[in-house]
């Protein structure tokens, strides 16, 4: 009984610091996680360039669309406070190419991709990740819209 007890224990004040500490690296989250978004929206922008296209069949492409997914997620439910550091993370990330002109329309059109179902290309960037080889369908709806979303993101810069 007495290990349960310290178990507890041990768990709330893990929790307690947690909560505590939750505040403080929020803002550092956010920026974190805008300045990665931004070296990916920034590294696809210059493959897209560069070729015209986005091969999907590249592991280094398809683990830059996971990371721009992932940034768009965590704006779905994002505090205007959470968002404002993230832009400042999302500019700083892809070395100005998202910049004060145009970073509001990024912002929304990360929202506008978090609400597309992207789940076929979030596991094949997750596969890329961990060095798997995998096959996207372009011809896949969910592939395509979400696309779609992330070259109309790519489009305001």
């Amino acid at each position: 009984m007495k290990i349960f007890k310290r178990l507890a224990a041990g768990i709330a004040a893990l929790i307690l610091l947690t909560s505590c500490s939750l505040l403080q690296n929020a803002a550092a989250s956010a920026t974190s996680t805008g300045s990665s978004t931004g070296s990916a929206i920034a590294a696809i922008y210059n493959v897209l360039k560069a070729t015209g296209s986005i091969d999907l069949s590249n592991l280094t492409n398809l683990i830059n669309i996971g990371q721009i997914l992932t940034g768009a997620s965590t704006l779905k439910t994002a505090t205007s406070a959470f968002t404002d550091e993230f832009t400042v993370g999302l500019i700083q990330g892809s070395n100005h190419l998202v910049n004060a002109d145009n970073a509001g329309k990024v912002i929304s059109g990360l929202k506008n991709l978090a609400k597309v179902d992207s789940s076929t290309l979030s596991a094949a960037s997750s596969k890329a990740y961990a060095g798997t080889a995998t096959q996207v369908s372009t011809a896949d709806k969910n592939v395509d819209a979400t696309m779609r979303a992330i070259t109309s993101i790519l489009g305001t810069l």
